[in-house]
């Protein structure tokens, strides 16, 4: 079926190179939304081409919608990318290659890249491969080739082939106690934690306290008004909004829960845009036990290896500078600190406001001793649209982000970063922290929550009109540029060090 919508598609002048980004189907609500990328600029009679051409493969019943956007990379994004796709599908290539290797030349709407090969080793499918990645990500036709390169083997520092251990966390349960039959048939004897519920399962049993109800109304096919309610229920861990759909033998039974009540939800999981939806098929009496208290949650263990963004060693020629008092205090000293900062795509930090923003850079440096010693940077693809006020206020751009790893590559390699260390951040604990801790979760990765806050302790040590991050770094003669993951996150580290100069001692963490 997509490559039938992209023919026709690529009938239209603006559209000949589009590709189809995803196709979501809301079951829920009957409707197919397609994502189109293109790389020329297109108009309204474009879009309702599209729509046309999707109505034609979508069953009556169900809603359209076309989402497009222009992305035209430039080389260097293309050789950037031409890399990744050797370093995820040609590793034994890949240790090989470095930044000189591969040239990347813009023809009109073509690219023509070139990979520079060792003549010893095989080039059979490579520029296949790559060329497929490339088309996944780009709109364009792409053009690859190999030619012998003159490395030669013995100057090479070959790094032995290796995999990080694969690890699938296990779902922390609770007994249920008090279980009671409201509606249901079959007796329930365990809950899922809810913090613990990040997957797809058409089938879940939760148990929680209610802290909010609300019912609401909707018009079904038959145009008849039903009534559905929204629960949000807590079991200490997280809460969750649940949806139940009534049914006309349970419904003055449902009616008459009340928030303070305790229940037990069965029923379908599935994320949908960013954040997890639950619909309850049965309600039942049940409580989370009086004496519960959360086990801690087994992590995967830290990577190995780092598998797409490694750490590059850092000098600050400020810290070796005769002039500058490079004096420490005694408690820098055998200590490791991350410092970091990110840009997201919105302030929602929390899944169950709605739909969770996402992170598109992080900026990190490694602090050991006192000393400044590596950073960590990647833009992260959002895979959703940048607000006009995001790109204006960060600077980072669609193009930037488009061809960036998603946080499923990133995560496991920050966690690695970050293993052993404390973390600290301006206004991380109460902002930034709850993205990684979030985002780590997801993949099995569990932070210990170990954070130095320069905010409060800015406020704590100096006097100033405010305590934003650029009037605490003119406090200590430091300019950068602002709003941009990587400079707070360095400014951040030499203010940090600066703070515990006066304090003489490490703050209680958060």
């Amino acid at each position: 079926m997509i490559d039938s919508i992209l023919a026709e598609l690529r009938t239209a002048e603006n559209l000949k190179n589009c590709i189809i980004e995803s196709v979501l189907l809301d079951s829920a609500d009957k409707k197919v939304t397609v994502r189109i990328i293109t790389d020329r600029a297109y108009a309204d009679g474009d879009r309702l081409l599209a729509l046309k051409a999707l109505k034609k493969y979508v069953p009556a019943q169900f809603d359209c919608d076309i989402k497009m956007s222009k992305l035209t990379p430039d080389t260097e994004m293309v050789k950037r990318s031409v890399a990744e796709a050797i370093a995820k599908n040609f590793r034994a290539l890949s240790v090989t290659l470095d930044e000189s290797d591969i040239t990347v030349e813009k023809r009109g709407d073509d690219f023509e890249y070139t990979i520079s090969v060792m003549s010893s080793l095989s080039t059979k499918g490579i520029c296949e491969r790559v060329t497929e990645c490339l088309k996944k990500t780009y709109c364009g036709n792409f053009y690859g080739k190999c030619v012998e390169g003159k490395k030669l083997a013995d100057e090479l520092e070959v790094e032995e082939e290796h995999e990080n251990v694969d690890f699938e966390v296990p779902i922390r349960k609770f007994a249920i106690a008090d279980f009671a039959f409201l509606e249901g048939n079959e007796k329930q004897d365990t809950a899922v934690y809810i913090s613990d519920l990040n997957f797809e399962s058409e089938k879940v049993v939760i148990c929680g306290t209610i802290e909010d109800i609300r019912e609401r109304t909707y018009t079904n096919s038959k145009n008849v008004e039903k009534t559905y309610y929204n629960f949000t229920i807590s079991d200490t861990t997280a809460m969750l909004r649940v949806t139940y759909f009534t049914r006309m033998r349970s419904i003055e039974k449902i009616k008459a829960l009340k928030v303070g009540d305790s229940i037990v939800c069965t029923g379908k999981s599935e994320l949908y845009k960013g954040f997890l939806r639950f619909t309850a098929n049965n309600i039942d009496y049940g409580k989370v036990p009086p004496d519960f208290v959360p086990e801690k949650r087994e992590s995967k263990p830290v990577p190995k290896y780092y598998e797409t963004v490694k750490p590059q060693p850092f000098s600050d020629i400020s810290q070796t500078d005769m002039f500058t008092d490079t004096s420490l205090p005694k408690c820098l000293k055998g200590q490791t600190f991350v410092v970091f900062d990110l840009e997201t795509t919105g302030l929602n930090s929390s899944p169950a406001a709605g739909n969770m923003d996402s992170i598109i850079e992080i900026g990190a440096y490694k602090v050991t001793d006192g000393v400044i010693c590596e950073s960590f940077t990647t833009f992260i693809n959002p895979a959703r649209k940048l607000s006009e006020e995001i790109i204006n206020l960060t600077g980072i751009t669609e193009e930037m982000v488009a061809g960036a790893p998603t946080y499923e590559k990133v995560m496991p390699d920050f966690y690695k970063f970050c293993d052993g260390a404390i973390l600290v951040g301006h206004n991380a604990a109460g902002f930034d922290y709850k993205f990684v801790d979030y985002y780590c979760a997801k993949l099995g990765y569990m932070l210990e929550r170990r954070i130095i806050d320069t905010l409060p302790l800015s406020q704590e040590l100096l006097f100033l009109s405010n305590y934003k991050l650029n009037t605490v770094a003119d406090k200590f003669g430091i300019s950068f540029n602002h709003h941009r993951a990587i400079d707070d996150a360095y400014v951040t580290a030499k203010i940090f060090i600066e703070l515990i100069k006066i304090k003489k001692s490490l703050p209680k963490l958060q």
